[in-house]
């Protein structure tokens, strides 16, 4: 890569009126080191009441680890080994797929209470030794394992892998980072050189990264051994993350392989329902897609 890389994200419908910024994958970047899926949830209001079909029903994944990371709100998330748990701002689901998982996302909270809620979910793809491992499901919370620093106006926290001289205590299985910069306005920090792939996306307010100005809904995908100086215009919000690729992954709608021989292998396992639904939460699935 040349020079960075601008990638501005586009309105998806996840069914029924839940709406994500989609920014990768991308027609000009598919990976950003493992990370092979990244989506900006809300900001969505929503009222007490709201109808089920918000929710995001029982579907299923292979290849990938699912990254669930809230700054409002709560979901409530089930799965085919058992695991029922409600996230909330400033935890992390981790949800390994391997061989096959199903999961669903529900919005119990907010259809009780109301809630305004926005997060990001990416998919890590799996490297080729764990991808047809046993799924798992893992839930984090707290500075122990996630660790958290305040520096100069930046309110840090390491939602994976390692960074800033930190180790979070999240299980992975490639070399990643992911952070989490609360930034006041002028506040300054440089982004490392350790990692050969890194991307910064604005999830609020506008950024300067060498002159150039970022905003939200906006990722740059930056060059590889290139410094980059990171100044808030503004009070925002700002997710770093990246790693070292791990070679061409395809995607078919939730599934994730370095073979196309497997995508097909896992739609027709969902197709004829040969994947066991989630525990708690196995009356309805979404239908795989024409």
């Amino acid at each position: 890569m040349d020079k960075p890389l601008l990638i501005e994200r586009r309105s998806r419908d996840l069914g029924g009126g839940f709406i994500v910024g989609r920014v990768l994958p991308h027609r000009t970047c598919r990976m950003v080191g493992p990370f092979v899926f990244f989506d900006h949830m809300g900001p969505l209001d929503l009222a007490p009441g709201i109808p089920r079909s918000l929710d995001i029903k029982p579907h299923p994944h292979i290849g990938l680890s699912t990254v669930t990371y809230l700054y409002k709100g709560a979901i409530t998330h089930r799965d085919s080994v058992g695991s029922e748990q409600e996230i909330q701002p400033g935890e992390v689901n981790w949800m390994v797929a391997g061989r096959g998982i199903t999961h669903s996302e529900r919005l119990e909270y907010a259809r009780a209470h109301g809630a305004l809620m926005e997060g990001i979910q990416t998919w890590v793809a799996l490297p080729d030794e764990f991808e047809e491992t046993d799924p798992a499901f893992y839930h984090y919370q707290g500075s122990t394992q996630l660790p958290e620093y305040t520096e100069d106006g930046v309110v840090g926290r390491l939602i994976a892998g390692s960074a800033e001289g930190l180790s979070a205590g999240v299980k992975i299985h490639s070399p990643l980072f992911y952070l989490h910069w609360i930034m006041q306005a002028g506040a300054r920090r440089s982004l490392g050189t350790e990692y050969s792939e890194r991307a910064i996306y604005v999830a609020q307010g506008r950024v300067e990264l060498d002159g150039d100005a970022l905003g939200i809904g906006q990722m740059l995908v930056v060059q590889p051994g290139a410094a980059i100086q990171i100044e808030a215009l503004e009070p925002s919000v700002v997710m770093l993350l990246g790693g070292e690729p791990i070679g061409p992954r395809y995607i078919d709608w939730n599934f994730v392989s370095s073979s196309k021989e497997r995508l097909e292998q896992a739609k027709e396992d969902w197709r004829r329902q040969r994947m066991k639904l989630p525990v708690g939460d196995d009356q309805e699935f979404i239908k795989l897609p024409d």
